[in-house]
Parts: structure tokens; C-alpha cells; sequence
């Protein structure tokens, strides 16, 4: 625990005031507001959004918590006041995350033989199961885009020669898509940003969609034709519950189930014959 509570070298430090401020536009609260949900003077924030005072590091962790931020952003926070990050954020193949991994695959292994996969942050598929790579994979073989991002749920659905052009129902899953990455956006940060400033750029998108407009259903219908075979699916993202990680706050399992019994019945036989 010592290690968490000393400070980082000065020259390694951000801008704590300025990411502060940010944070509190981008939760559209008032100095007063923030300076009440954190119980401390409105004249104490503004001291530290100009730089006129150094915020303690329990200070940091009040601020960060009555921000609401995800556990990255709160690590940058700690950062930049010169502290060093109090949350992990390991990569998922770390020894001490071998029950978290048991977990996903014991999930995914229940969603058989339907598809089931886990996303990173970045909506990079970290983990399928077996129904994924046999299903999935007969769409796959048509993709035309670079490899490495054929394997982002994202870039997936919105590039031009990825699954996009297998989805009969596009517009309106892609629509509910975007949404999800909007509201990431406000939720976890610059990661978000960064993957919408890419899916935006994207042919053929409606303007609204490159702005929040609307809350995504937590159930999306998927309806997919190639050739021949057509199955229809509704798709759920499920996430871990008061993670200690940074990376693991992230994480989603996307689960994949058939809307009519036809799918059920090709499903059945694809993945078992």
C-alpha cells in the first residue's frame, strides 16, 4: 500500500487542473454543484481548477468519485495531481486474473451454441466461443478490411466490406450502436473518443448519428443474410459488477439469441452436423 499512496516525480505530472475543469464540463456541473457533491467550498475547487492550490491525494480520490469517473480516467486524475495510480489496469492475460478468465469462458461456454464474446474497452473481441468462430466466421470469410480491425466489434459493423454488408437491418442496428459508443463516450473517456472519431469517419452515416441523440435498447435485433442463410438474432452486452480494474470495467460480453425458431433450427445444425 505504500506505493499507492507516495508521489510520482514532478516531471512525470499532468495538468490536474485542466483535466479537472474538463471533467466538470463534460458532467455539465457548475462549481457549485461539483464543490456540493464533493462537500468542499466552492472557493477550494476554483483554488484547484486555476492551479492556486495542489489537491492531497484523498482529495484526488473525492473529486474523481464525485465525478463519477471510470477507474482509468481516475488513474490519469491521480496522475496528473503527481500521485501514483490507485487502480490496476492489467492486461486480461495476467496471472492474477486467471478466475475472471474462468468466468468469461464458463459464460460463453453456457451460451452455447449460440454466439458469445467478450469485448475489451475498445470493443476489440478478446474471447469468442466455439458458436462464435463457426457462425460468425462463414460471414467473416466475405470481409474485405484490414486484419486488424476485423477483429473490433465496432469497425466490424460500420466498415463497408465488414459484417455491415451481411446486416439486412443495418441502419437500424448500426443506429443503436453508435448510440452505446456515445454514451461511452461521457463514461469512460479518451479511448471512446477516439473510436468514434474513427467509426464517424465512416461513408454514408446519417449526421444525427454523429451526435447523442438517443438511449440504446438493451436489446438489439440483428437480422443477417449471405447467400442463402438467413438468421435472425437479438443481441444483449452484459458487464462486470463493481470491478477493482481498470481494464475488467470495461469488459462486456456480447450474447448472441435467436429471435425465431428457423435460427434456432440452422444454428442447431451448423455448429452440431
Amino acid at each position: 500500500m505504500k506505493m499507492r499512496t507516495q508521489q510520482i516525480a514532478p516531471e512525470t505530472a499532468g495538468q490536474f487542473s485542466r483535466l479537472l475543469k474538463h471533467w466538470r464540463g463534460v458532467r455539465r456541473l457548475s462549481q457549485l454543484e461539483l464543490a456540493g457533491e464533493a462537500d468542499i467550498s466552492a472557493r477550494h475547487l476554483c483554488f484547484l481548477e486555476t492551479g492556486r492550490a495542489q489537491p492531497s491525494r484523498e482529495m484526488v480520490q473525492t473529486l474523481s468519485t464525485a465525478l463519477d469517473l471510470p477507474l482509468d480516467e481516475q488513474n490519469t486524475l491521480h496522475i496528473a495531481a503527481g500521485f501514483v495510480p490507485p487502480f490496476g489496469d492489467r492486461d486480461l492475460a495476467a496471472d492474477d486474473l486467471q478466475h475472471v478468465r474462468q468466468a468469461f469462458d464458463f459464460i460463453l461456454k453456457q451460451q452455447e451454441p449460440y454466439p458469445g464474446i467478450v469485448i475489451d474497452g475498445r470493443w476489440d473481441v478478446r474471447i469468442r466461443n466455439d458458436a462464435s468462430r463457426r457462425i460468425m466466421g462463414i460471414f467473416r470469410q466475405g470481409y474485405d478490411m484490414p486484419a486488424k480491425l476485423a477483429d473490433n466489434a465496432m469497425h466490424v459493423v460500420f466498415h463497408p466490406k465488414g459484417l455491415r454488408q451481411f446486416i439486412v437491418n443495418w441502419s437500424e442496428f448500426a443506429s443503436q450502436m453508435i448510440q452505446i459508443l456515445h454514451r461511452e463516450v461521457a463514461q469512460n473517456g479518451r479511448v471512446a473518443v477516439e473510436l468514434l472519431n474513427e467509426i464517424v469517419a465512416y461513408p454514408d452515416l446519417p449526421d444525427d448519428w454523429k451526435r447523442p441523440n438517443r438511449v440504446a435498447s438493451p436489446v438489439m435485433p440483428m437480422h443477417l443474410r449471405k447467400g442463402d442463410l438467413h438468421l435472425s438474432f437479438f443481441t444483449t452486452f452484459t458487464s462486470l459488477a463493481m470491478p477493482t480494474d481498470a481494464t475488467l470495467q470495461k469488459m462486456k460480453i456480447e450474447c448472441f439469441y435467436p429471435a425465431d425458431s428457423a435460427t434456432e433450427a440452422k444454428v442447431h445444425k451448423l455448429v452440431f452436423d
